[in-house]
Formats: structure tokens, sequence, C-alpha cells
């Protein structure tokens, strides 16, 4: 009887042992992600696909880390860093250039140096703002996206939009629209034969050729799709001042689209990315921004989003264009008149 009551205990023994392994086997994995480092990192609601499939695999592997990516709009990115002032949860802000200089103005950002940084180096020139306040980490380009059923051949220059010939096939971005900024400076060089960092501070001579193209134009936008239906049954003939990455995207699909950089001059598109002041993790998110403008993320990252790198010892991917003058944009001057400018175009533009 004794040693039956025993091999009770015994048993009782072996199964609380076993209950309290498989306890501790459950707990585990809830310790080791406790533990793990997780970095925030805020967006465009377009850029979650890159940033998952390019950027954070190589970030994750290199510093055992979790990327977490919170897709939304720049304003609202900003918006988050101002309410949290005190305790911030982002570590990093991927937002549009004029959207980082408030950010700037109101000591939300943490500057980045070569020590932190050390990829800085390799950036081409233009593309470190603000005495290393954010930097670029890309360059989707600006140029004339076209329908080639109806153009043959594609356009070699801006002034190509203006000809009569084109009468009521012409669509633009409104200025409401960051790429339709490209527009107004490109009139003004046109119209000045100015270099064009003059020219672009000369925007009463843009507006005033921009008027000219009035009867060549189709319709001005505010949402991309309805100009891309237009494009793509032939009813307009060209989008001028059109981003590269979604007219690839297109052309990709079989769309009838192509772009183009003419020969005087691509614009790129403001894609940004800085550290966040009072973060957690602030070496690791200086990580992640040295990986995300390294050469090898880079090269992955150009050709997964039909844009030119920023880091100048990446390749250009093919069919990006080469040689062609990329011409920088005065954020800090568009930030200050671009609320004029959006009255003049909806005054001076209205069909």
């Amino acid at each position: 009887m004794i040693k039956s009551k025993a091999i009770v205990l015994n048993r009782r023994a072996v199964l609380a042992a076993a209950a309290g392994a498989a306890t501790v086997a459950l707990a585990a994995p809830r310790i080791v992600r406790a533990q793990s480092k997780e970095l925030v990192v805020g967006g465009a609601a377009s850029h979650k696909n890159f940033v998952e499939t390019v950027i954070a695999p190589v970030v994750e592997k290199k510093y055992s880390c979790k990327i977490v990516f919170e897709g939304t709009r720049s304003l609202v990115n900003l918006e988050k860093m101002q309410k949290n002032k005190d305790k911030q949860y982002l570590s990093i802000v991927m937002m549009d250039d004029p959207v980082m200089i408030p950010a700037v103005t109101e000591g939300l950002l943490e500057k980045l140096t070569p020590a932190k940084v050390p990829n800085l180096a390799t950036l081409k020139p233009g593309t470190v703002h603000m005495d290393g306040m954010w930097c670029n980490y890309l360059q989707p380009w600006l140029g004339i996206a076209y329908n080639p059923k109806v153009m043959k051949t594609a356009p070699t220059s801006w002034a190509e939009i203006y000809d009569p010939k084109h009468k009521g096939r012409i669509i633009l971005p409104s200025l409401q629209n960051t790429e339709g900024l490209a527009n107004l400076f490109i009139a003004s060089f046109l119209a000045t034969g100015k270099p064009m960092a003059e020219a672009a501070k000369d925007i009463d001579a843009g507006f005033k050729k921009l008027v000219t193209l009035k009867p060549n134009l189709l319709t001005a936008y505010t949402q991309m799709p309805q100009a891309y239906n237009l494009l793509e049954q032939g009813e307009g003939f060209m989008i001028s001042s059109a981003i590269s990455q979604v007219a690839l995207e297109r052309k990709g699909t079989g769309a009838p689209v192509d772009i183009a950089a003419p020969k005087e001059g691509i614009f790129s598109m403001p894609s940004g990315v800085a550290l966040v002041k009072g973060a957690p993790q602030p070496e690791l998110a200086a990580a992640f921004i040295n990986e995300m403008i390294g050469t090898e993320v880079q090269t992955k990252l150009s050709a997964a989003t039909f844009s030119l790198p920023t880091n100048k010892d990446a390749p250009v991917p093919a069919g990006m264009p080469t040689g062609v003058t990329i011409h920088p944009t005065d954020w800090q001057a568009v930030a200050a008149g671009r609320a004029d400018w959006v009255k003049r175009w909806d005054r001076d533009m209205a069909m």
C-alpha cells in the first residue's frame, strides 16, 4: 500500500513537472518577443510593400530586430510626432520633403550625421537637406507619360505639350498635387530661358506660360486614376509631369503607357526619411536608415519602385534615364509659396 502511494505521488510529481515545463515553453516566446528589439517606422501606405519586402528583411536579419511599419499620409505622421512629443513611439518617419520642414521647425527630428549614418557620404548631391535633418532614399522621377498607341514617337521636350497639334489632348496634375509643381517650374524655364534654379523662382512667368496651354488641356486632375484612364483610352495623349513609378507600373500590367525623360531634364518626387527626436531605439533607427541608403538595399529598392537610387554607387535600373539632369526643388520656397500658387492656379487655369 505504501508502494502504491509512492507511485501515485511520483506520477503526480511527473505530471506537475510536465505542466510546469509546458507553461515555461508557452511563456518563452512571449518573453523573447518582449525582449526583442522593435522599431516602428511611419510612412505612406503605398510604401508598405517595399518596406516589408526589400528593406525590413535586410535590417531584421542583420540587427536581430522586428520592423513594424505604419502606413498613412505624411501629414498624419507629422501629427503623430506633434501629439507624442514627450513620449515618441515612431523612431523613423518617411515623409514628403515639404512636410519635413515644419517637423524641423518644431524640433521633432534628430539630425543625421556621418557618425550615426556613414552611408550619408555615398548620397548624390542635393539629397541631404537642411544640414542633415533628413535625406532622400529614392528619386521617383517626373517626366512625360504618353500613350504609345496614339503617339508613335516619344516626346523629347517639355515644350511639346504646348504644340497646337495636341489641342484638347494634354493632361496636367493640379498644383494641389506635388507632381504638378514641375509644370510650373518648367513653364518659367521655357518662357524665360533662365537657368532652372533661377527660373523656378520666377513664378509669375511660369503662370503666364501655363495659361497659354489651356487650349491644349483635356483636364487637370487631383485624382490620378482618372488621368490614367483618359490616357489609356486614348482620350489624352500625354500627362505632363507624371511620376515614373506610377506610369511604369501601369506599363508593366500591359496598359498602353510609357514615360519619357525630356531633354531639358527631369524632376524628382520628394522621398524623405528622418530620425524622430527622442524616439526609442535611436541607434537601431540610425542603422535602419544607413542600410536603407546603402548600395545593397538601394539597388533592390530602385528596381522594385521604378525609381532612381540616391546612392551614387548603386546602379541605375534598366529602363531608367541616364545622363539626364535631375533638377532639384527648393522645398522651403514651395512650403512658403504653395498656398498662394494653388489659389492662382484655381483662378488662372479654370476651364
